[in-house]
């Protein structure tokens, strides 16, 4: 995988013209001249065998059939998937590019983690049961040869989601949905709940939903209006630590930047046409700061804890075996904070999140906070459903992004989504049609009830 800022060379061409690689011309077989270069040099200099004049491999190629932009747990799960399908084997090159090699500001690793079923768009859920069979049987996917066992240390304890009297019908429709889809989930009245976790304070709550896991180019407007159709030529790849751009030829573009994806379609010319129009109309994706906390209480529940979300917002989950946990809450509009830094605001635990948690688990009122960090969600703010799938008009790059904060957890099917589109031109494991981009234009949101 390579790393650094990019830029987007795309050209347009009226539809119906035809599309190539490259306008004027065939790609030049690069390979053969640099061989005969080498070979010119090589006979000017005495003895010995060709030496570089200078080493070339921390560069990227000069050509991949596939970039894809975003190196997180999407990313490469698309990568994995278009290798995993490819017909031959070896048939298709593929690139990752990231602007942050550490991964220490990537949402992947600064997410809380948890995976859940319990969603009210039957998609979400489908998404998500792959997921939980992929990591459950994650070895018949990444095993190596003669290597050790992958242990990705999967600890499926359930999901918890707490609704009040308001809430409690809405939480009974979804988990009809749920079931219908194959979910695993059952409704806990407040007596159930406090049987089965003695360390829930029941007050306020109705009912509980509580998850397990078990295991063409031419193309025109309604009114007959002509399109204009545009390809991404080249990925313009900024080398770590230089103002180098190092160019990469393409022929797709997979669109898995994250929070920052809505920035790299803007670089493809996406949203830059004339308000109301498909061609103005922008990727909805931005960078929304979210907060997550790591406490220490002793008197905390212990091993049968389940991931839960309060009535409140607030959520938690235990972290390892010495009652440690991690949580958080989202906030309102009015709360949102800066995305523009990753400093943790530490009295938003204090009086947004804390009060919440010492109310819903009493015990919970003696923890300490021992450490905090700030991550990303890609946030959809049009739905705030995820994006997948190609652009109607830019036709070469596809997306994987706008999952608003469940990106982590549905990763390993939306990978496969996405591979399906590029390989096979349509979806043929789960349909994800109505989180295509073309919703964003048609003004057709996605309602999804269960975001936190």
């Amino acid at each position: 995988m390579f790393r650094g800022a990019l830029w987007l060379l795309a050209g347009r061409g009226y539809v119906g013209r035809g599309l190539s690689t490259r306008s004027g011309g065939s790609t030049p077989d690069w390979t053969e001249k640099v061989s005969e270069i080498k070979k010119k040099i090589q006979s000017a200099l005495p003895g010995g065998p060709w030496d570089p004049l200078y080493d070339t491999s921390h560069l990227p190629p000069e050509h991949s059939d596939v970039v894809i932009v975003g190196g997180g747990v999407l990313g490469l799960s698309v990568a994995y998937w278009l290798k995993r399908l490819e017909k031959p084997r070896g048939a298709i090159k593929v690139l990752v590019v990231d602007r942050d090699h550490t991964y220490s500001q990537a949402s992947t690793g600064l997410s809380v983690g948890g995976i859940r079923q319990q969603f009210s768009l039957p998609e979400n859920i489908q998404l998500s049961l792959f997921s939980v069979d992929f990591l459950r049987n994650i070895n018949e996917y990444l095993a190596v040869v003669d290597d050790p066992p992958l242990d990705v240390q999967f600890n499926p304890s359930g999901y918890l989601l707490l609704a009040s009297e308001k809430g409690a019908a809405i939480m009974e429709s979804n988990v009809k949905v749920q079931r219908q889809e194959g979910a695993k989930v059952c409704l806990m009245s407040p007596e159930q709940l406090q049987n089965k976790f003695p360390w829930i304070n029941t007050d306020g709550v109705a009912l509980a939903s509580y998850g397990f896991i078990t295991s063409s180019s031419r193309m025109q407007t309604s009114s007959g209006k002509e399109m204009t159709l545009k390809r991404i030529h080249e990925v313009h790849v900024k080398m770590d630590h230089s103002l180098e751009y190092q160019p990469v030829e393409c022929a797709l573009v997979i669109n898995a930047a994250g929070a920052w994806s809505g920035q790299v379609a803007e670089l493809a010319g996406i949203g830059k046409g004339p308000p109301g129009t498909l061609e103005g109309t922008k990727l909805p994706v931005e960078p929304r700061k979210r907060y997550v906390y790591f406490w220490h209480c002793p008197e905390g529940p212990g091993l049968e804890t389940p991931f839960m979300a309060d009535t409140s917002g607030a959520y938690f989950r235990r972290e390892g075996l010495g009652h440690n946990y991690l949580g958080g809450c989202s906030p309102t509009e009015e709360e949102e904070p800066d995305p523009g830094n990753l400093e943790v605001d530490h009295d938003f635990f204090q009086d947004k999140v804390w009060p919440h948690l010492a109310h819903r688990v009493p015990a919970f009122q003696s923890l300490k906070v021992r450490s905090a960090w700030a991550g990303y969600y890609d946030y959809n703010t049009f739905d705030q459903n995820g994006v997948v799938g190609p652009h109607p008009l830019v036709v070469n790059m596809y997306f994987a992004t706008g999952f608003s904060g469940h990106g982590l957890q549905q990763a390993p099917a939306v990978g496969r989504a996405v591979a399906e589109m590029v390989l096979e031109g349509q979806f043929q494991t789960i349909n994800l049609s109505s989180l295509l981009f073309s919703r964003f234009y048609l003004g057709e949101k996605v309602e999804e009830r269960n975001i936190i």
